[in-house]
């Protein structure tokens, strides 16, 4: 299917609890931006998305949480295609300090109109650059 993205990330104090663990939710909005990333570097910027009259919703979320990352780690996030619709994409999404796998996470998004949040296809250009 698609090719494997990784966006690098550190942990700040922001991203922790008062034990200096990185929150669960997080690790939610550490996948959020580089699925945002991943498809900013095929050319679908916020600019573009939002011209088409598109967006992209989270429909379900199921998150594995293996080992804890913790302030200042250095992380990597990963967003891979792993399956597509017409309309929706799901995406696997892996978040590593150096070798050690943390968390693991899959994400299935919908493609909406802006107005009236109806299912829309998923345009042309944006399936190729998928390789969908």
């Amino acid at each position: 299917m698609s090719h494997n993205f990784a966006w690098p990330l550190r942990v700040y104090i922001e991203d922790t609890d008062a034990g200096g663990i990185v929150y669960y939710v997080n690790y939610l909005k550490f996948m959020e931006r580089a699925r945002t990333e991943y498809l900013r570097s095929l050319g679908f910027g916020k600019n573009y998305i939002f011209n088409a009259e598109l967006m992209f919703v989270v429909q379900s979320v199921n998150t594995e949480y293996l080992k804890p990352a913790a302030l200042d780690d250095e992380l990597s996030v990963s967003a891979t295609v792993i399956a597509a619709g017409a309309c929706q994409l799901t995406m696997e999404q892996l978040i590593y300090r150096g070798s050690e796998l943390l968390c693991r996470g899959v994400v299935k998004i919908v493609c909406v109109s802006q107005q009236g949040m109806n299912p829309k296809r998923i345009p042309k250009a944006m399936r190729e650059a998928l390789q969908l």
